[in-house]
């Protein structure tokens, strides 16, 4: 069932920032390199810009998507004006299975927002966040898949927990390079 305000549902998707290559440090815990973050707060600053401010963020646990998080939140923030605030913070769900997520994991943890929630960030790794770009509009998304820092929005015209295949055009994307 749609309602009213379906149309003004954001999915933003947002491929972790440039990561320390592999090495002994385990996979999941592997950090950002100094590009990183650079990059993650101009996807913040991006994201601020296009008036994109989460209501709630779905972010894999490993060490470079919460750091993508934090980058990207201080690039939308900024300085707040002294005395004030830099305006509402969203909902963080850390959530393990969006590591090494397929596209249908992706699905059900956006799936499980609340209806009255506009703006969704999340925040996952490849091959699994540009197959779910993929899967919510096959005829728009990159076919070489997103670049580290890449930003893609989606605008579905139902409510969170009836997406499927093909519900969430893609509107706007960029990658963000600090």
């Amino acid at each position: 069932m749609t309602d009213a305000h379906a149309h003004k549902r954001t999915l933003v998707l947002l491929r972790h920032a440039r990561a320390e290559p592999p090495g002994e440090t385990p996979d999941v815990r592997r950090p950002l390199a100094t590009r990183g973050r650079a990059d993650a707060a101009a996807a913040g600053v991006w994201l601020a810009r296009h008036d994109l401010l989460p209501d709630v963020v779905i972010c894999s646990t490993a060490r470079r998507t919460r750091e993508t998080w934090h980058g990207a939140a201080m690039g939308m923030t900024g300085s707040p004006p002294e005395g004030g605030s830099a305006g509402p913070a969203p909902v963080v769900r850390y959530e393990a299975d969006a590591y090494e997520a397929h596209p249908e994991d992706l699905l059900t943890l956006v799936r499980h927002v609340d209806p009255a929630v506009r703006t969704v960030l999340l925040i996952a790794h490849n091959p699994g966040i540009s197959l779910f770009s993929a899967l919510l509009d096959p005829e728009r998304a990159d076919p070489d898949g997103m670049r580290t820092s890449d930003v893609v929005v989606h605008r579905p015209d139902v409510d969170w927990p009836e997406l499927g295949p093909g519900q969430a055009p893609i509107t706007d994307r960029h990658t963000a390079r600090g």
